[in-house]
């Protein structure tokens, strides 16, 4: 979301030290930092992609800058493994990849993590919402629906889901299992699980899928997976299934209508069925919160839409409201969405 940040800056570990990228990386308001081989470096601030005033002058320098990174990850990235995920301790998320695979030079890709909780206040005085659009979020948490918060990449799926999960009551515990902790819910009881990477041998690796099941032993009021992107879809799905009301997650889909068919994909690779994948998600699942970035740049709410099955059992998504900038246009879902938060 594009909205007013926090004025203390991230503080990146100095022992690790990211070189001329550093008053990047400590910018407010500076969500990616994109290094495309020497010369300019990218930054987006909230409003797609720009050139900054940082250049990298050589090869060379930007390869050691990359591999100091990536080492102090407890990682490896030379010739013999030309690229690398790694995690910084200030919870930047790291990608680098090497020549020849990137024939322009060494690339760099730093996603940083939010620097604080947005309110559903925040985001409408942002314009990223309709101030009818955030009571209807709030009722969202309030009924325990589960949902996903859908979106491409960079739209601010996990600034929303921090700031929804902020609304749940603090009675309440909520378990959040993430491949990097970028979830900052503003609540009072909180249990984080974390995946980890596997060592340069390719030992002790621990996925998402494990963490799921993990944390169904764990108690939870709120099982939370910070984005559904693997086998633990499984899992997810059969705890939605099995009374852990008032889940969530985030999802990868460039538009509502796509999260049946993503979901279908992963439960594919997890061994599920189509049909199995469809009768679970039509069971488990309440509700679609879809974001989007408009022709600005600006990260927005784009609407709440449902799953309804055809007469074959298939899923399709429904437009239930849609978000404009003052006001909510109802779809033809919005009758069954107004029953669900009844209920």
């Amino acid at each position: 979301m594009h909205v007013a940040h926090d004025p203390e800056p991230v503080r990146l570990q100095a022992e690790i030290g990211a070189g001329p990228l550093e008053p990047l990386l400590r910018e407010p308001g500076v969500t990616d930092v994109l290094v495309n081989g020497a010369g300019p470096v990218w930054v987006d601030r909230g409003s797609g992609v720009e050139r900054s005033d940082v250049v990298i002058p050589d090869e060379a320098g930007l390869r050691r800058l990359a591999q100091r990174l990536v080492t102090a990850c407890g990682r490896r990235l030379d010739d013999a493994v030309p690229h690398a995920d790694a995690r910084l301790p200030d919870g930047t998320r790291l990608h680098a990849i090497l020549p020849p695979l990137s024939p322009q030079g060494t690339c760099l890709s730093l996603r940083l993590p939010p620097r604080r909780t947005f309110t559903l206040g925040d985001l409408v005085a942002a314009g990223s919402l309709p101030p009818a659009g955030a009571a209807l979020l709030k009722a969202l948490v309030t009924a325990r629906l589960a949902f996903v918060v859908t979106g491409g990449t960079g739209t601010g799926k996990t600034t929303v889901l921090s700031t929804m999960l902020s609304l749940v009551p603090p009675s309440e515990r909520l378990v959040l299992v993430e491949d990097a902790a970028e979830l900052r819910p503003t609540h009072p009881h909180v249990v984080r699980l974390e995946a980890r990477l596997p060592n340069a041998e390719g030992a002790g690796g621990v996925d998402l899928a494990v963490l799921v099941r993990q944390a169904l032993r764990m108690r939870p009021d709120r099982l939370v997976v910070g984005e559904v992107r693997g086998e633990e879809v499984r899992e997810l799905l059969a705890a939605l299934n099995t009374g852990h009301e008032g889940g969530c997650g985030t999802l990868h889909a460039n538009r509502a209508e796509h999260v049946p068919a993503r979901f279908e994909a992963l439960g594919a690779a997890a061994g599920l069925s189509r049909s199995a994948v469809h009768s679970q998600l039509g069971a488990a699942l309440d509700a679609v919160v879809h974001l989007r970035r408009d022709s600005t740049g600006q990260r927005r709410i784009d609407g709440i839409s449902i799953l309804v099955g055809d007469l074959g059992g298939l899923l399709r998504a429904v437009p239930a409201v849609s978000f404009g900038r003052d006001a909510l246009s109802p779809g033809p879902g919005q009758p069954e969405l107004a029953r669900r938060l009844a209920a």
